[in-house]
């Protein structure tokens, strides 16, 4: 097997649960003329349990229910790097009970897909910021390299053997990878 790097992204949840409470109250006369949230919120995270996204959703969602004091039931639904939940999500009404957790690569879907079930922009409204996932390089231990440009002089010798993992196109780490590799 040859040898493999990755790009890891190292979760920091930062001030979600303040910025989610903030806009959730910003959005409760919005949502109805009535009182708001009236019944359990669905929150759709479009990528696969114990990722990243996932994590974060699981940490900072149960405060923020206990904060508005309504259950919020978080669903995962991955796959086509976050598209086919953002599908999902798009054709659900916008009336306030239906949230997504997605990635960065939401946006940078729109960029690499020529042709998406959604509009990004008409579909999605933004309302916070639950992590920032700053990406790591880390190789394998076994790869004889301890710096960036022994990595560099490793790969340029041995081309199309070192590889690299990522969590799946459009990610940060992909796109990070890309720009790397340029």
């Amino acid at each position: 097997m040859p040898p493999a790097f990755a790009l890891l992204p190292a979760l920091r949840v930062t001030g979600a649960l303040l910025a989610a409470t903030a806009v959730m109250s910003a959005l409760a006369p919005a949502a109805h003329a009535q009182n708001w949230p009236a019944k359990p919120i669905r929150v759709l995270v479009v990528w696969p349990t114990g990722g990243s996204n996932d994590v974060a959703a699981r940490i900072v969602i149960p405060r923020l229910a206990e904060a508005i004091g309504q259950p919020m039931v978080i669903e995962n639904r991955g796959g086509a790097s976050g598209i086919i939940g953002a599908e999902g999500v798009a054709r659900l009404p916008a009336d306030g009970y239906s949230l997504m957790v997605h990635s960065a690569t939401h946006v940078a879907n729109a960029a690499l897909n020529a042709k998406l079930p959604y509009d990004t922009l008409r579909d999605f409204t933004p309302i916070a910021t639950l992590a920032q996932q700053p990406g790591v390089l880390v190789v394998h231990p076994s790869l004889p390299v301890k710096t960036v440009a022994e990595l560099l002089r490793l790969a340029r010798a041995r081309p199309g053997e070192v590889l690299y993992g990522s969590p799946g196109s459009g990610s940060n780490p992909h796109l990070s990878m890309a720009l790397f590799q340029q």
